[in-house]
């Protein structure tokens, strides 16, 4: 029999003005079939204090509740001679003790180096223009003080902080597209990621340009017609460097395999990376689950840097690996050079409770430290993945924390969850043998 077709709830106007009760219950009439389960769920994971509540519902429109995913620490991770833990929020499993792995690894061996080679962060004003392009260049030099002196307000707080507007500079891109050009603003956003700040500087911006061109072009009957003002997300400009290096010999223990042999092996599977797009995405995102897990521990745009990162790893006009691995004499390194744009104040960072948290685990880093951090985090990640891969298989560790979640999903008790350590330690991990495992030990 064929389940009758669900009638879809009439269009609702004013939802975000319902109270959060209000909300539930329109989605339990029009979408649950009034489930009195999802009111019990969505209940379950609201924040008993309410004043946390309050500011975990400001930060998004028609919140009815919390996701929760979990909060972890990898300890160990020794970053230009300073040891951190590093806090992180994921929900794959085998991301954080992959992480602790590296970290402990490494630890012996020099740890991380990094160095921020850029911190130039940029806007555009995009406009259309119809007239002689030597004009347009001549309006925007003649007028760049004042147009700049439009920001003054709103940049007074950051110059304080040593950030503002260091350059504009007019790009043509009518070869491109008919008419169109661009106003390139450079922005340092001190320890801020700065979108914000970029969006209103380059707002204000605009509207003296308007004004101003309104004026200037009125007796040559040209106009510049401003079509958007935002900042950009790529930042080649605001790049860090994470490396790690070690003698040959000192790639012991590894999954009983010769350290020249590793090396080697490991070498080449970056190689691979590097022309083979298929492998680059994979080896990127094995990169991000560690870099997506501090960002979001830490408060900032993981979206923004994902975009950024991946548009970085295609600058060569292939996607490409972000990472390198070399071998040169008896020295092995891996390297890892990414665009970063991240804050430590600021948006949420200064509201969420467990960002605060993560601020003051990592010490309170600067925006320059923590992107620092963060790229040593994505190249441990990087080595943990890629060290799976060439031994034991990317499998091993993830059934065992698959394990794990299946023996919980069938409500196992902690004597069966120790037993089912040992005896699955070279079994097939799968629902069935889970199953059948739990039967025969209850």
């Amino acid at each position: 029999l064929h389940k009758e077709k669900k009638i879809m709830p009439n269009k609702i106007i004013g939802f975000s003005k319902l109270s959060r009760v209000e909300k539930i219950d329109w989605l339990n009439k029009n979408i649950l079939d009034d489930s009195h389960q999802v009111k019990l769920i969505l209940d379950k994971y609201l924040n008993s204090n309410k004043d946390i509540q309050a500011i975990h519902d400001s930060f998004s429109e028609n919140s009815i509740s919390n996701f929760y995913l979990p909060y972890s620490v990898s300890p160990n991770f020794l970053i230009n001679d300073k040891i951190y833990t590093v806090p992180l929020v994921t929900e794959e499993s085998s991301v954080v003790a992959a992480l602790s792995n590296a970290a402990k690894f490494w630890f012996d061996k020099g740890g991380f180096k990094t160095e921020v080679k850029s911190f130039t962060k940029k806007g555009q004003i995009h406009f259309s223009f119809d007239g002689d392009k030597n004009i347009l260049e001549e309006f925007i030099k003649i007028n760049e003080k004042e147009i700049l002196k439009s920001t003054d307000i709103i940049a007074k707080n950051m110059k304080k902080r040593g950030g503002g507007i260091s350059s504009i500079q007019l790009i043509d891109k009518t070869d491109e597209l008919k008419n169109y050009f661009q106003l390139s603003v450079d922005f340092n956003t001190s320890d801020s990621m700065g979108a914000n700040f970029i969006n209103s500087c380059l707002e204000s911006m605009s509207k003296k340009i308007k004004e101003l061109s309104d004026e200037y072009f009125k007796k040559n009957n040209y106009g510049i017609n401003i079509i958007m003002s935002i900042l950009s997300n790529y930042t080649p400009d605001c790049i860090v460097e994470s490396y790690a290096e070690c003698d040959i010999n000192d790639l012991v223990d590894i999954a009983n395999i010769e350290p020249k042999e590793f090396a080697e092996k490991m070498k080449y599977a970056f190689d691979i990376a590097k022309i083979d797009i298929s492998r680059a995405v994979t080896h990127n995102k094995g990169i991000m689950n560690g870099i997506d897990a501090i960002l979001i521990a830490t408060g900032n745009d993981f979206r923004a840097v994902e975009a950024g990162i991946h548009a970085y790893a295609s600058s060569n006009s292939k996607y490409q690996s972000l990472s390198e691995c070399s071998i040169s004499g008896n020295k092995f390194r891996l390297s890892l050079k990414i665009p970063l744009s991240v804050g430590t104040v600021g948006g949420i960072t200064d509201l969420h409770p467990l960002v605060k948290l993560s601020l003051q685990i990592l010490d309170n880093p600067s925006s320059k430290d923590l992107m620092c951090i963060i790229a040593s985090v994505g190249l441990a990640q990087n080595f943990a993945a890629v060290k799976s891969l060439i031994t034991s298989g990317i499998q091993e560790g993830h059934m065992k924390m698959h394990l794990i979640n299946l023996l919980i999903k069938n409500n196992a008790s902690e004597e069966q969850i120790r037993k089912a350590k040992t005896y699955f330690l070279n079994k097939e991990i799968n629902s069935s043998s889970v199953n059948q495992f739990l039967k025969l030990n209850k």
